[in-house]
């Protein structure tokens, strides 16, 4: 069984499911089919990992670093599964580049090289947004590229994260 809540964001609506003990989806409204791998309906429910990733949520959106992570579970290939855990070691306030990712994944996985775009794939279809930083990873020369809940949203997300690390003079 999953279960989702709503969590009223600065940036839009978004919704949250679990499968009772963990976060398996955490989007924007209108965005769910990033969901589609989860593929079971949803009752309403009030969970503890909801009110861990409402906390979680308060404290990003005030400027906040976030000193835990919500219990999380994905469900994807393993590939994906992968460069989502990758995603999870960015520090918060930096960004990462598809063509980093792809050297990463290529020295794990004992290979010459690895595409981009392949990378590109994975992290278009993280079903964990924010927690799971996809916003962090941008094109070529620091280019905003490539988030499914918008450009927009993307560099919101990459200014409030610079704006909490500047310290007061």
């Amino acid at each position: 069984m999953q279960y989702s809540q709503k969590y009223e964001s600065p940036l839009g609506l978004m919704t949250m499911i679990s499968n009772g003990e963990a976060l398996i989806g955490l989007g924007f409204e209108g965005k769910e089919y990033l969901f589609s791998s989860l593929n079971q309906p949803t009752d309403v429910a009030a969970l503890p990992i909801f009110d861990a990733t409402r906390h979680w949520l308060d404290m990003y959106f005030k400027g906040e670093i976030p000193d835990f992570t919500p219990k999380i579970k994905f469900f994807g290939s393993d590939f994906r599964q992968q460069v989502w855990n990758d995603l999870l070691l960015m520090p918060y306030g930096t960004t990462t580049t598809y063509g980093q990712l792809a050297q990463q994944a290529a020295a794990r996985m004992k290979k010459a090289k690895m595409s981009a775009q392949a990378i590109g794939g994975a992290v278009g279809h993280n079903p964990i947004s924010i927690i799971v930083p996809c916003h962090r990873v941008v094109g070529t020369n620091g280019k905003l590229t490539g988030y499914a809940s918008g450009l927009w949203r993307k560099e919101k997300l990459l200014n409030l994260e610079a704006k909490s690390l500047k310290l007061p003079f």
